[in-house]
């Protein structure tokens, strides 16, 4: 199947049509508006709850990754604060629905710099009408900031690269590049791939090795690196704990048969890209890319199309040790994007994109009505918007036992779980925003870790309310803890709900009268 005439682009002056460009501007815009509605009706995630927690104590950095995601929460939630609302669902959201509104306009002005307005348009439409974009933009993750400075970056590279080599106006966008490419770094280490991906382009093109001779690369570079700077410092001061971290992450050593893991992995990245941009758009994108990469494509398409290559192909890499999730290929999304609007297609093509631009819309608004009401065949404890839901129960009836036991023992009683999600959920949900803990004594290391523990804040005597899995006997990290304190005691079974179905269950238990110690850390 034939699906591209012509992958050579050049803008003229003709190709510039003023009301397809506020149309597509009018497009993002009304969509990231609809994404502010669905902000505030869809209750936050524990991962989301998570990086509220970060932006409550701002630092460069994180153990998992950098301060973007909570500079932006903290951000959004000061503009509602004076409502007090900034704790809320669309507190924490609305900087993350900026900054994907900032993704979409840079991606819309990349495909107009390659094509002019009518590719804008084109452009804004995909933006508008994936899921990648209708729900990721959504959510207060990594990803929106990630994305909105990966989208910057790439416009300032085009910007640079079409101006004349060596001259003031290439220096300005190769500079306002590094600035960008600093804040994705300070969003997601992963956008390294970015700058190692267009050196290598331009490195591949003859016609542009003499940009090596300009300053603006290295300017940029230098920029990036001031802009990171302290970033870097933090991980030095803390055992480069992130950047180790997130190497594990993304390259871990495959459990059981590699070769089965791998098929498995690779189809499961595969199938999440097709449900992320829709089967059709996704084989697409992936000509678009392929039809960029060829001698016939300009230049400045050359390099969209490696830096997406490059993004993209780490992940297909890692898949192959251990399970990737479908988000984190999203920034190759933003050149791929672009190319595919700026593409000139065969009717058969048109007709192609037409539908996949139908399927995209319709996977997106399933996804909406999903994330208010439950309308697909799917178990409760399966649906994956489910996991926003019931946290306000759980978190109700914590405070119902540090309330109790407050009153029978006239002590300090702290809230918290073994993992981050607990711990997060209920810091938020509580109308006390109240210091929470993550003991981590059966889940992952993460973030409270490297913040003051129960043992650094607690007083003797104090008591520790938990939220914890259900377990037939005493939960593993009450026998680790109960020595620790006078009384351990089994409370509420609480079940999270979405409606009628259940979702999972909590059970909270309340450790009375901490005598001092704490188990030694994994």
């Amino acid at each position: 199947m034939t699906f591209a005439e012509d992958t050579r682009v050049v803008v003229s002056d003709t190709q510039h049509d003023s009301s397809r460009w506020r149309r597509a501007m009018w497009i993002v815009g009304v969509a990231a508006l609809v994404r502010l509605v669905f902000a505030a009706l869809i209750p936050l995630f524990p991962d989301e709850a998570y990086y509220w927690e970060w932006s409550r104590r701002l630092a460069p950095g994180y153990f998992d990754h950098p301060a973007g995601i909570a500079l932006v929460i903290r951000s959004g939630g000061a503009l509602l604060a004076p409502f007090g609302a900034a704790a809320s669902p669309l507190g924490v959201r609305l900087g993350a629905v900026v900054a994907g509104w900032i993704a979409c306009v840079a991606t819309v002005a990349i495909a107009r710099r390659l094509a002019g307005d009518a590719a804008a348009l084109r452009a804004a439409i995909v933006m508008t009408v994936m899921p990648l974009a209708a729900a990721g933009l959504l959510l207060a993750t990594p990803d929106s900031p990630v994305l909105a400075a990966t989208a910057l970056s790439l416009y300032g590279v085009v910007r640079a690269l079409q101006a004349p080599p060596r001259s003031r106006e290439s220096l300005a966008w190769w500079t306002a590049t590094g600035l960008a490419l600093g804040l994705a770094f300070g969003s997601k280490y992963t956008s390294i791939f970015l700058p190692i991906a267009v050196v290598a382009a331009i490195a591949a093109r003859r016609d542009l090795r003499s940009r090596f001779a300009e300053p603006g690369p290295y300017v940029a570079c230098i920029v990036a690196t001031l802009v990171f700077a302290p970033v870097l410092v933090w991980n030095a001061r803390h055992d480069w704990i992130s950047f180790l971290f997130q190497l594990h992450h993304g390259l871990a050593k495959p459990q059981g048969s590699m070769l089965l893991a791998a098929w498995k992995h690779e189809g499961d990245l595969l199938g999440g890209q097709a449900g992320l941009a829709s089967p059709i758009l996704f084989v697409m994108l992936c000509v678009a890319i392929g039809r960029a990469l060829t001698r016939r494509a300009s230049s400045v398409q050359l390099v969209l199309a490696v830096v997406a290559l490059v993004s993209f192909g780490f992940f297909v890499y890692s898949a192959i040790r251990q399970r990737v999730e479908p988000n984190w290929p999203a920034p190759a999304y933003i050149p791929a994007i672009a190319l595919l609007a700026a593409a000139r297609w065969k009717s058969a093509g048109e007709k192609w994109f037409k539908g996949g631009v139908v399927l995209a819309a319709v996977l997106s608004l399933v996804i909406y009505v999903q994330g208010i009401v439950p309308i697909l065949p799917l178990a409760p404890r399966r649906d994956p918007i489910g996991r926003a839901f019931g946290w306000d129960v759980v978190a109700a009836s914590a405070q119902r036992a540090a309330t109790d036991v407050s009153a029978s023992t006239r002590v300090t009683t702290w809230l918290g779980g073994d993992r981050y999600q607990e711990a997060s959920e209920l810091a938020i949900q509580l109308p006390s925003h109240p210091t929470t803990f993550a003991t981590n004594l059966s889940g992952r290391v993460n973030q409270y870790e490297l913040w003051p523990r129960f043992s650094d804040l607690a007083h003797t005597g104090d008591n520790l309310v938990l939220v914890l899995d259900d377990s037939d006997g005493p939960h593993d990290v009450i026998k680790q803890l109960a020595p620790y304190f006078r009384e351990a005691r089994r409370g509420e079974l609480v079940a999270l709900r979405r409606g009628s179905g259940e979702i999972g269950k909590r059970r909270v238990w309340t450790l009375v009268a901490w005598n001092g110690g704490w188990p030694a850390p994994r």
